[in-house]
């Protein structure tokens, strides 16, 4: 079926998510892999995805775990720092899919206080067709719901549209939901897909 929108993931195929890089730096590896140890981190993060209040779960993480304040504090305070840099080449194909005329959604999994505090950082977020954020939508992918939620909402056929996410997981949902599908490993394999869907000349695609 020909492509009728494309949809991106944002956390690693437009900014990168590497949490664990940015404490590596700032506390020194050996207690960064503590901290990620000892913390169910992620999954403290899908709380905040699925919409729970960002600043209230790191305020009840602290409070459990008092001996990792100073962790959970640079998690809170300076989340920004770990939600980059953006990809640039990535960014590139999404403008230039709307120059060309095609409808470009996201479908990601961020929290409310997160992706208002990325939004001035990175302008691009404001330039979606559409934006199907989980923490608005208070289920995360790869929940099928929530790629119902996208179908019902944009009229569009399950087979029309193009997702493309850097996680196995929420490829094989968006697959099994009859979704054409892209498993981001780089920008440029990104970029040959588009151009061999027809979406984006060689050129465009650079």
């Amino acid at each position: 079926m020909t492509v009728q929108a494309i949809v991106f993931d944002i956390g690693n195929v437009l900014i990168e998510w590497q949490p664990e890089r940015f404490f590596d730096r700032v506390i020194g590896a050996e207690r960064s892999a503590e901290f990620f140890e000892a913390i169910q981190l992620h999954e403290m993060n899908d709380r905040v995805d699925a919409g729970e209040v960002f600043h209230d779960v790191l305020t009840e993480m602290i409070a459990q775990n008092p001996e990792w304040t100073d962790e959970l504090t640079l998690w809170r305070d300076r989340w920004i720092e770990m939600a980059s840099p953006v990809i640039d080449h990535s960014v590139r194909l999404l403008r230039a899919l709307r120059r060309a005329g095609h409808p470009v959604f996201a479908l990601s999994n961020f929290g409310n206080e997160t992706f208002a505090i990325a939004e001035p950082e990175y302008p691009f977020l404001e330039e979606f067709d559409k934006r199907y954020i989980s923490g608005a939508l208070q289920v995360i992918k790869p929940a099928a719901a929530i790629y119902e939620h996208v179908e019902n909402d944009c009229g569009i056929a399950p087979g029309g549209l193009l997702f493309v996410d850097d996680r196995g997981d929420n490829i094989a949902a968006a697959r099994a939901r009859g979704w054409q599908t892209h498993l981001f490993e780089g920008p440029t394999g990104w970029a040959e897909r588009l151009v061999q869907e027809g979406l984006l000349t060689p050129e465009a695609a650079k």
